[in-house]
Formats: C-alpha cells, sequence, structure tokens
C-alpha cells in the first residue's frame, strides 16, 4: 500500500452529565489511569499504550461525543489534510499549529460530514507506557471507535474522499441494507466503524484488553460488579474480534475486546456480511442474541449542538 497520511486513532473525547461517576467509573472499574485534571476536565491514559490520554472526560449540561483524534504521519500529511478538506469546503475549527493539549504535537481541527469535531495530529510526545502482564485485566490501548449515523453512506464516503479511510467489510441487514461499515486507516481490520441509526451519537469506543484470558477476566469482573451488560461475551465476524459491551454510568456503550484482525492490504477485499447469519453478529453463539433491544440501547442520545456542516 501507498503511504498513508493517517495512522491510527488516538483518543475519543466525551461530555457527560453525571461528571464525579464517569470519572470514578473509567479509574475504579474500566482499568484507565487518571493521567490530569484541569477543573471540568480529566485525561485517562492505558496503562499500555504511549498516547497520552484515550479519553478525555468533561463536564456538561448536555452528553455527547466532543471529538474524535487521530494520528497523522508528519506535518506534511496534516497540512496537506487541512488543504484537501479547506479546498472543497469544510470548515475547520482551527489550522494547523501547536496543540495545547497534554503531550503537544502539531495539527488542526475541522467538522466532518455531520457536524462532528475531528482532530488530526502528529508529533504529539509519547508517553512512558508499560507492558502489560499476564491476567492483568485492564486495557492496553484504546482500539476503534463506533460513530451512529442517519446518513452511513454519506459518512463513509466523506471519510474514504478525505482522509483516505478504506473500506474492511460490510454487515447487512436483509431489509435494511447496510447497517455497519468497517473503516481502516492501517492493516488493522477497523480504527473507525460507521453504523445506520436515527440521529449522530457515539455508537461505542473500543477498548483492547492483552489477550483472551485477561478480556475474559475484564468481562467477568465488570459483570460481577454489576456493570450494566449490553451484549456479550462473544466474537465478531467482521474483524474477528471478541466482544463484551457495557453501559457507562451515562449511558454510553464501552467496549472490551481483543484479536482484532490485522489484514494484509494489498490482497483484501471486502465482504458483505449478513445478519441473517447468526455467526455474523458471534461466531461462537455465547453471547446473548443481537436483536431491536441490543440495537437500540447501542443507538444512545443524539448529540445536540452540533456544526451543521454544508453539502460537499
Amino acid at each position: 500500500m501507498p503511504d498513508q497520511p493517517i495512522t491510527h486513532l488516538r483518543h475519543v473525547d466525551i461530555a457527560v452529565q453525571d461528571y464525579d461517576k464517569q470519572v470514578a467509573f473509567y479509574e475504579q472499574q474500566w482499568g484507565l489511569t487518571k493521567v490530569g485534571s484541569d477543573g471540568d476536565v480529566t485525561y485517562f491514559a492505558a496503562e499500555g499504550s504511549p498516547e497520552q490520554y484515550v479519553v478525555r472526560v468533561r463536564r456538561s449540561q448536555d452528553k455527547r461525543l466532543d471529538l474524535v483524534s487521530f494520528g497523522a504521519a508528519d506535518r506534511a500529511a496534516v497540512d496537506g489534510l487541512a488543504t484537501r478538506l479547506a479546498t472543497d469546503g469544510v470548515k475547520l475549527v482551527s489550522e494547523p499549529d501547536k496543540l495545547q493539549t497534554p503531550g503537544g504535537g502539531y495539527g488542526f481541527r475541522f467538522f466532518d460530514v455531520e457536524g462532528r469535531t475531528v482532530e488530526i495530529s502528529t508529533e504529539v510526545a509519547a508517553r512512558t507506557h508499560r507492558r502489560i502482564e499476564e491476567r492483568e485485566d485492564i486495557p492496553v490501548r484504546l482500539s476503534h471507535v463506533v460513530l451512529n449515523s442517519p446518513e452511513p453512506e454519506r459518512m463513509m464516503a466523506f471519510y474514504e474522499k478525505y482522509l483516505d479511510f478504506r473500506l474492511s467489510d460490510t454487515n447487512v441487514h436483509p431489509q435494511l441494507g447496510g447497517i455497519m461499515w468497517f473503516l481502516r486507516c492501517n492493516p488493522q481490520h477497523h480504527s473507525m466503524a460507521i453504523a445506520r441509526c436515527p440521529h449522530v451519537s457515539l455508537h461505542h469506543a473500543s477498548f483492547e484488553m492483552r489477550g483472551l484470558e485477561e478480556y475474559m477476566r475484564g468481562s467477568g469482573r465488570l459483570m460481577r460488579d454489576g456493570i450494566h451488560k449490553v451484549w456479550g461475551p462473544g466474537r465478531h465476524r467482521a474483524g474477528d474480534n471478541t466482544f463484551t459491551y457495557f453501559h457507562d454510568p451515562n449511558g454510553n456503550t464501552m467496549e472490551y475486546t481483543t484479536e482484532l484482525e490485522t489484514l494484509d492490504e494489498d490482497t483484501w477485499h471486502p465482504h458483505l456480511y449478513s445478519t441473517d447469519d447468526p455467526e455474523t453478529s458471534d461466531v461462537w453463539g455465547t453471547s446473548n442474541p443481537m436483536n431491536d433491544f441490543v440495537s437500540r440501547e447501542m443507538f444512545n442520545d443524539p448529540d445536540l449542538g452540533l456544526f451543521v456542516a454544508p453539502p460537499v
């Protein structure tokens, strides 16, 4: 594959109404490390990740997805993406410049086609991190983010055109057509996915565990603690990764996963996986069935105050 401008997913930033419970959840139950706070904002890192932080939590009257951040290869990639977007009339929140967030770096922000704020950055200082030990059931890193969209085909076209994301696979419903599109920016099967939904919102954020043992231990620990389990444990067909989904204290869906597939990008061809086949949702058959109730639990509340993006 030729060089790609986007390298990986850095962090997901959320605003919540019950801030104190959210902060306690990430630190005491989900297994992240608090690395800083500034008034009504707290930053959380994953112990196995060099990213300065993988989640930022902000206190707010409105629950919403504040921002999704992606890493870029270098300054030329950042500048090239900013020029590409601005030339086509995509609204930039900020021009490429020095970043003021933890770790610094160089980057810019823009509104995507549905009004979400997206950040592209490079030269962010690496955080001192460590190897996650055997049977240590805490996240290694942020794996991927899934976004809900009422116009998923339009969303996918935007990210393919402007950020050079590539389609890995699609889950297809016999009546609705495509319901989830898995997009990659590196050989990992997906760093982002887009789910069909009546409104714009966060579908889920996913965290990579060390391996199957740690994934199962973490899933079991949260279930014993009474954290609301939405779906799992199981293994998806698209991406071949494990899954257990939980609701955080503000009703966002968070996932433990492991063993997400790594692709040979020179030979990979996207598949269409029908939800008529139960193995599309869970090849193991160990999870609670995927049904309308489970789907609605991942719709989340509509994001409010989004920028109204012009057609591009």
